[in-house]
């Protein structure tokens, strides 16, 4: 049987994730935008935002993580949104799966969301 390991979704749902505060920034039609990402896993990030951007929107983003020296840039595509005063659990914002990430980025943010897993409370981290 081959291995299917790398051919997973990057945004698999049941990827580790973790509740994480990070500065990113992106392009919106208003221009450029800096927000919280409050949620990451090694396929994408959760943007809290007042104007998510519309489902299957592409975008750049810069993700500063903590003790790197320069942001990281991906390439995202929105595939869910939480409109403000929509009733919902969740805060208002955009899921951003992540598109075209090299190993060593993957491998960076994998690295980073296992460390904080491992270092926050179990109700920070989700499966």
């Amino acid at each position: 049987m081959a291995d299917t390991s790398e051919k997973l979704n990057p945004i698999d749902h049941r990827a580790p994730r973790v509740e994480y505060e990070l500065p990113v920034a992106y392009r919106s039609v208003a221009g450029f935008v800096t927000d919280w990402a409050v949620n990451l896993s090694r396929g994408g990030l959760y943007i809290n935002t007042d104007k998510p951007l519309p489902v299957d929107t592409v975008v750049r983003l810069l993700v500063t993580l903590p003790g790197a020296h320069f942001p990281v840039e991906l390439k995202g595509r929105v595939t869910r949104t939480n409109a403000l005063g929509t009733p919902s659990s969740q805060s208002p914002g955009m899921a951003v799966e992540f598109l075209d990430v090299d190993d060593d980025k993957r491998s960076r943010i994998g690295e980073f969301v296992e460390r904080l897993r491992s270092e926050l409370p179990e109700e920070a981290t989700r499966k």
